[in-house]
């Protein structure tokens, strides 16, 4: 973690006072952009009654969001790095606003997901200036080290926060207000950044919108082929050309990668072992997470017959223990190491969806659910400190807002790709005709995510001499 804590301001950055206000800021958008991503899942029924939408199209309410927003992450980056992080921040948070207002107003399914979308473009351009804002607002040491513990445990306990708020809101007013709620922290943050956060320096250069492109279209063919196959089989013509046209453009994105001047994934990021599987494991981990609230929330109301503001409490007591052993997790890195800490939180995360994945029809909250959520949360919690770290371990500075970019591509990206193979696992399964078959076999396929997980620690990121460079008061 030495590279996070230690690393000194970016040139030019003019660094604000370390104040509660600077960090509320960069927490608040954080939380705000991980916590969309399931804010509307409680409230996947309503939606689906109200604008018409069928049982596979239904997972793109969550893709159409994730995948822009992780498409486009790394030219978000870029647009930072030229732009001026502060600038771009401001930017990105008025489109996510504006795009939420027309979500929440949307009458069509084509008008929710076109919203989506645009929230998931605002969010791409946002995202990657708040954890470089973060590394030139606090001063290397004590101060970083609590920033950053702060930061993880929002971003580990969001989605898990989203879908209480999202269930609340869903049963006392409606699914709209999931969304409408966004519009008046998004002006806070509007009018509140230029004041407090700090701005850098902005340098020449180029945007790679080939690049940019190519992968964003490329991942969208791929989940789109794994949606499809669900549906109409693996042997459906358009199944097979989403799955041609997904090698076509990805290839065609490291190639561009390859020869661009200024690529929007410098390659060297991948020159550590670490790092490399760091953001291997982020992108797994997140396959099983955010697949897995989706399908328990329609296992919550569809089967145990819970209403969405019960569905939504139910997490609750994931959440609490997520945000709890997230916050514990810097003080026991010295004494575990941040490898054995990853390992010991992905297996405890294993060992819940683990439990979660043999639910059925005839299973109660207590203990079965409840117990099992209790234990993947605190899992989840003790994992993502230490692999955050792991992700921005030995980046230089004026590789920050693409180093941080890929984190955030890795997390986004990992829902969309999981939730698409596993509603493939579900339709297969017997989808909504038996519906706790189903959800039970998603899960299965989460606990696989999460077995791979712990694989790439173990074969990949291997320790080299422990590194417990984290520092704590």
């Amino acid at each position: 973690m030495a590279s996070l804590l230690d690393a000194p301001p970016q040139r030019g950055a003019r660094r604000a006072p370390c104040s509660p206000a600077v960090l509320a800021v960069i927490l608040a958008c954080q939380l705000m952009l991980v916590l969309d991503v399931t804010v509307i899942l409680t409230g996947l029924p309503h939606i689906q009654s109200a604008l018409g939408f069928s049982d596979a199209s239904l997972s793109w309410v969550q893709n159409a969001y994730t995948l822009t927003f992780g498409g486009l992450l790394l030219l978000g980056a870029r647009a930072g790095d030229i732009l001026g992080r502060r600038r771009t921040f401001v930017a990105g948070i008025a489109l996510f606003t504006a795009a939420s207002a027309a979500g929440g107003l949307a009458q069509t399914p084509s008008m929710l997901l076109a919203a989506r979308a645009l929230q998931g473009i605002g969010a791409a351009v946002a995202a990657p200036s708040t954890l470089a804002l973060l590394t030139t607002s606090f001063r290397e040491g004590r101060e970083r080290v609590r920033a950053v513990a702060y930061y993880s445990a929002i971003t580990s306990a969001g989605g898990s926060v989203g879908l209480v708020l999202g269930g609340m809101v869903t049963d006392w007013i409606s699914w709209r207000w999931g969304l409408f709620l966004n519009v008046p922290i998004g002006i806070a943050l509007i009018v509140l950044a230029p004041r407090l956060l700090p701005e850098t320096e902005r340098r020449a250069g180029r945007f790679d919108l080939l690049g940019a492109l190519s992968s964003t279209l490329g991942m969208t063919a791929l989940v789109y082929g794994f949606v499809r196959a669900g549906g109409d089989g693996w042997g459906d013509r358009l199944t097979v050309a989403s799955f041609v046209a997904a090698i076509a453009l990805l290839s065609a994105f490291v190639a561009t990668e390859l020869r661009a001047p200024q690529p929007i994934v410098p390659l060297r990021l991948f020159g550590d072992r670490r790092r490399s599987g760091a953001y291997a494991v982020r992108l797994l981990l997140v396959s099983g997470n955010f697949s897995s609230f989706f399908f328990m929330t329609q296992y919550l109301q569809g089967v145990l017959g819970l209403d969405a503001l019960q569905a939504g409490l139910a997490f609750l007591p994931m959440t609490i223990v997520m945000f709890a052993t997230g916050r514990a997790a810097p003080a026991l890195v010295p004494r575990l190491g941040t490898t054995r800490l990853l390992v010991a939180g992905l297996a405890g995360a294993c060992v819940g969806l683990a439990w979660l994945s043999r639910v059925d029809a005839g299973s109660s909250y207590f203990p079965h659910v409840a117990l099992a959520m209790v234990v993947f949360g605190a899992g989840t919690g003790l994992a993502m400190t230490p692999l955050t770290a792991a992700g921005l371990e030995g980046v230089a500075p004026t590789d920050a807002g693409a180093a941080s970019g890929l984190l955030n591509v890795s997390q986004q990206l990992g829902g969309s790709l999981g939730l698409g193979i596993l509603v493939s696992v579900f339709a297969s399964a017997g989808g909504a005709t038996a519906l706790a078959h189903g959800v039970a076999a998603a899960l299965t396929g989460s606990v696989v995510f999460l077995a791979l997980a712990i694989a790439v620690v173990l074969l990949v990121m291997r320790p080299r001499g422990e590194r417990t460079a984290l520092r704590t008061a």
